[in-house]
């Protein structure tokens, strides 16, 4: 089966396995309406981290694929079947879902490699690294299949540990087999954010769904979409053509391991800053006029400050320093967090929506000729 060749669009058939996952992070954001304790709040983290990391490995996977060959097509949509049993295992994966997550979980890994064996265009490197996860996928899913188990404190050590090992894994072997094609990676990473954004909107659909549609709940959630838009703006106007051509400019070692950094490493923070964002913001639709409880005030806020400080920590990684805007809104959204179990939560949308908005404004001014040059290039 051939390798793509470089700088290939991303094809309809990885957008609907990515479908797959718009499912998967509602089931997180419902997981965490779940249970609005820290112990929910850590476990969505956790299994948002396992699925992360699987995406991960077929961007990287189809980013050297061409899969839309017949065999291959028909191996990614057995991915797709399994990634759809992985999602609805989620809700009760700490209960009785959990051996079914985990062995949906095996299968779509096992695909994986299925898929990097049927690569016969792909060069020796290149496969050695993509089979050289294969421990990996055995811990992981043994850590999953002991956690389906086992309850409480050990339940929760297991995931910390499927968790810790998906990240740890990619810094072994310095970044071998993230070599990549810049223009197929940088657009595959930006539907990503697009598909948690999207889960966003359905959160504040979800949140507005059996209340009242007053006054409050209408602003709310014409509040919530100002913040969407603004992390969609954020991303889009500035992110997206920096980063790409940072990684265009790359080769070599130097470009793998900004693929592996900038993208599977730092996107993931953002999209966990969504998700999280999701969460309260579904929360906060259901009760506009009282104050948030600390958990969902955390994810609101925190959320949006997680999705900031990642865009800032990309900016360091790729040479362009702390910059202004991006750490000064972190901040103040952080701090919103506190604030947020005093205030009734049309008041804190309103506040972050100020921030968010404040941001995108301050950024159209100050930079200006930067943002007409960085877009010219593309």
């Amino acid at each position: 089966m051939p390798v793509a060749e470089g700088n290939a669009r991303v094809t309809p058939l990885e957008l609907f396995f990515d479908l797959l996952f718009v499912f998967a992070f509602t089931q997180v954001t419902g997981l965490l309406s779940d249970e609005p304790t820290w112990n929910g709040f850590l476990r969505g983290l956790l299994v948002l981290s396992v699925l992360w990391w699987t995406w991960a490995g077929y961007a990287r996977l189809t980013n050297r694929l061409d899969p839309e060959e017949d065999l291959i097509r028909f191996v990614v949509l057995a991915a797709v079947a399994a990634m759809l049993v992985v999602s609805l295992a989620l809700p009760t994966v700490f209960g009785a879902g959990g051996v079914v997550f985990a062995i949906g979980y095996f299968v779509l890994r096992s695909l994986h490699f299925v898929l990097a064996r049927l690569a016969t265009g792909a060069d020796p490197e290149w496969r050695r690294a993509t089979l050289a996860v294969a421990p990996n996928a055995l811990l992981i899913t043994a850590a999953l299949l002991v956690a389906s188990r086992v309850r409480g404190n050990a339940q929760l050590a297991c995931w910390v540990v499927a968790a810790v090992v998906a990240y740890v894994w990619p810094l072994l072997g310095r970044a071998g087999g993230w070599e990549v094609s810049p223009e197929h990676f940088v657009e595959r990473f930006g539907l990503v954010i697009l598909i948690a954004l999207g889960e966003a909107v359905v959160a504040v659909g979800a949140g507005a769904a059996g209340v009242r549609l007053n006054a409050g709940v209408l602003v709310s959630a014409l509040l919530a979409m100002a913040v969407i838009a603004c992390l969609w703006w954020a991303y889009f106007d500035w992110v997206v053509y920096v980063a790409g051509s940072r990684l265009e400019d790359a080769s070599g070692t130097a470009r793998a391991t900004l693929a592996r950094d900038a993208y599977a490493y730092l996107h993931s923070a953002m999209v966990a800053g969504i998700v999280l964002f999701a969460y309260g913001v579904e929360t906060a639709l259901h009760h506009t006029a009282s104050p948030l409880d600390p958990v969902p005030a955390s994810a609101l806020a925190g959320g949006v400050s997680l999705y900031f400080v990642a865009h800032v920590a990309l900016r360091v990684r790729i040479g362009g320093g702390l910059g202004r805007g991006r750490p000064v809104a972190a901040l103040a959204a952080a701090a919103l967090a506190p604030v947020a179990v005093a205030i009734d939560a049309l008041v804190t949308l309103s506040a972050l929506a100020l921030v968010c908005v404040a941001l995108v404004a301050y950024e159209v001014v100050r930079h200006r000729d930067d943002r007409a040059a960085i877009r010219s290039r593309r």
